[in-house]
C-alpha cells in the first residue's frame, strides 16, 4: 500500500469528510458503511444523498434513515438532475450518469460553501466521491480540497475497467458486428493483462465492452473515469482486502500508487451496534425473513435467491427460476423486487410463476420484496446463494462462508463470477451465459450447484489476519 510522504500541517480542527455515493443501492451500501467507520474513528462526516434517493429512504425506512444519528454525522441532499418520480423503479444507468454529471457539480460546490458557513460544523476538509461521480474530483480541486474516489467494484473488476482503453487500442472493442455476440468471439482469450487470471476471456470483462459502436456512451464513460478522473484523485479506495485480490491490487497500484483497501466493509470495521438506525436500503426490508429462517432446520438447506437492486428478468426467466426452485425440493428464500420483472407481473398484479407453484412450494418457500442480506447469509439455515455476483453480495457471501450459484447479469458481475468459480473456488456458474445482447440465460438445475462447493469452507480464510482495514483507516484519518 502506498504511503503519503508529503508533510502536513498540524490539524487545528476535526477533519470533515464529505461522502458522495452514486445514487444506486449497490453504491450507497458500502458508502454508508465507510461513513460509519470514519465517524467511529472520530471524523466529522457529511453523507450526501440525491433528492430521489432521499425520498426513497423516507418511504422505505422512515425519518430515522435520513436524520443525523449522532454529533458529527449529518445528511445532506442535492438534485440528481432527473425528472421527479414517485416510483421506486430502477433508474436508467446512462441517464443517471449524464444527469449527475450535468447537475451535481454546481450543487456540490454550493453545499460545501454552505457547510463552511454553518455554525458548529467544521469546514469540509476532504471529498470522497464514488468512482462513477468523477466530476466531484475536479469540483473539489477547484475549491482547493483533496479528493478521493471510492470505486465500489472488486479489484479484479476495476482492473478490467482500467484496461478498457487497451481493448480499444488492440482492436478487441468495439465488436466488428452483431455476429460477435453469438459466433464465439466472446470466448477470445485475453491473457496479456498483468494481475488478472490467465484464463480470462473477453466475455469475462464488464459487459459495457459489448458494443459495435466506437462512441458507445457507457464504454466512453468508463474509459473517462479511468483515464481522467482516477489519476486526478489524491487516492483510490477499494472495498476488498489484499489476501483476496493481491495480484490485481499490485497491478492497480502500478498505475495508481495511492490505492487503499478499506474492506471488507462489514462488522469488522463498523459493527451493527454502532449507529444502528443508519441503514441504506432503498426498499423496505421484510421483517419475516429471520423469523422464517429460525423455523427451518439449522443444516444449511435453505437456498437464498437475490439478484440485487438492478437486475431485471424477463417473464420467461422468472417462470424458469420458479420452476427450478420448485423442482429442487429444498426450502428457499427468494427476494423479488417490485420492479424486477420486465413488463411487470400478471394482470392481477402477481409475479409470473408456473401454474400450481404456490401449492407446490407451500411451507418451504418464502418470497419477499427485500431483506437484510447480511442477516440471511449469516443464518445457520442458509446453505446456498443464487446470486447475480454483484460485488457487495459476493463479498458478503465470502465472509459468511455461503457458496454461490452464479448468474451474472451485467457490468463487472461477469468478472466476479469468473473469479468466484475459477480462482476462489466459492461458486458454480449457473447454466451457460446467453450469447444475445440481453444476456438471457437458462434457469438451469438449481439443486446441484452449491453441493459442488463445501459450505463454510469458502469463507474469507484468515480474514482477521489479512484484512488491513483498521490500519488503513488510521492512515486515512491522519491524511485527512
Amino acid at each position: 500500500m502506498a504511503m503519503a510522504t508529503s508533510s502536513k500541517p498540524a490539524k487545528t480542527t476535526t477533519p470533515h469528510i464529505l461522502l458522495l455515493p452514486y445514487p444506486a443501492q449497490g453504491h450507497v451500501n458500502p458508502f454508508l458503511r465507510l461513513a460509519k467507520a470514519l465517524h467511529a474513528r472520530g471524523l466529522h462526516v457529511t453523507f450526501v444523498h440525491t433528492e430521489h434517493n432521499h425520498g426513497r429512504l423516507l418511504r422505505s425506512r422512515g425519518l430515522g434513515a435520513v436524520t443525523a444519528p449522532a454529533d458529527g454525522f449529518r445528511f445532506e441532499t442535492i438534485p440528481d438532475g432527473l425528472p421527479r418520480s414517485d416510483h421506486d423503479a430502477t433508474q436508467d444507468i446512462w441517464a443517471l450518469c449524464e444527469a449527475t454529471r450535468r447537475a451535481c457539480p454546481g450543487h456540490l460546490r454550493a453545499l460545501v460553501e454552505r457547510l463552511g458557513r454553518t455554525e458548529g460544523v467544521p469546514p469540509v476538509t476532504c471529498v470522497v466521491a464514488d468512482g462513477a461521480m468523477g466530476f466531484a474530483v475536479h469540483a473539489a480541486k477547484d475549491m482547493g480540497l483533496p479528493a478521493y474516489l471510492f470505486f465500489t467494484p472488486s479489484a479484479c473488476g476495476f482492473l478490467c475497467y482500467l484496461n478498457f482503453d487497451q481493448l480499444v487500442k488492440r482492436g478487441y472493442v468495439p465488436f466488428k458486428d452483431e455476429s460477435c455476440f453469438t459466433n464465439g468471439y466472446l470466448d477470445t482469450p485475453v491473457d496479456w493483462i498483468t494481475g488478472m487470471i490467465s484464463n480470462l476471456r473477453l466475455r469475462d470483462f464488464p459487459t459495457f465492452i459489448r458494443t459495435t459502436n466506437a462512441d458507445d456512451v457507457m464504454l466512453t464513460i468508463n474509459i473517462k473515469q479511468c483515464e481522467l478522473d482516477a489519476p486526478a484523485a489524491d487516492g483510490i479506495l477499494l472495498n476488498t482486502y489484499d489476501d483476496l485480490e493481491r495480484a490485481a491490487l499490485d497491478a492497480i497500484r502500478e498505475r495508481l500508487p495511492n490505492t487503499f483497501v478499506v474492506g471488507p466493509l462489514g462488522p469488522e470495521v463498523s459493527p451493527p451496534s454502532y449507529l444502528p438506525s443508519l441503514t441504506s436500503s432503498l426498499w423496505k426490508e421484510d421483517d419475516r425473513c429471520v423469523e422464517w429462517l429460525d423455523a427451518q432446520a439449522a443444516d444449511g438447506s435453505v437456498m437464498y435467491v437475490n439478484f440485487g437492486s438492478i437486475t431485471v428478468v424477463t417473464r420467461d426467466q422468472m417462470v424458469e427460476f420458479a420452476r427450478g426452485l420448485a423442482d429442487a425440493g429444498s426450502p428457499f428464500l427468494w427476494v423479488v423486487r417490485p420492479d424486477m420483472v420486465r413488463d411487470g407481473g400478471n394482470d392481477d398484479g402477481k409475479m409470473p410463476v408456473p401454474d400450481g407453484f404456490a401449492e407446490e412450494v407451500a411451507g418451504r418457500g418464502l418470497m419477499v420484496g427485500w431483506c437484510d442480506q447480511e442477516a440471511v447469509l449469516g443464518h445457520r439455515a442458509t446453505g446456498g446463494f443464487l446470486s447475480h455476483c454483484g460485488w457487495n453480495s459476493t463479498l458478503e457471501s465470502l465472509c459468511a462462508g455461503v457458496p454461490m450459484l452464479c448468474w451474472p447479469f451485467f457490468s463487472e458481475q461477469v468478472t466476479n463470477c469468473r473469479y468466484a468459480c475459477e480462482e476462489w473456488g466459492v461458486g458454480v456458474q449457473m447454466g451457460v451465459e446467453g450469447e444475445g445482447r440481453e444476456g438471457g440465460r437458462s434457469g438451469g438445475v438449481i439443486t446441484t450447484g452449491p453441493r459442488k462447493v463445501r459450505r463454510r469452507n469458502c469463507a474469507c480464510q484468515g480474514l482477521e489476519d489479512s484484512c488491513h482495514a483498521s490500519g488503513v483507516f488510521l492512515l486515512l484519518c491522519d491524511l485527512w
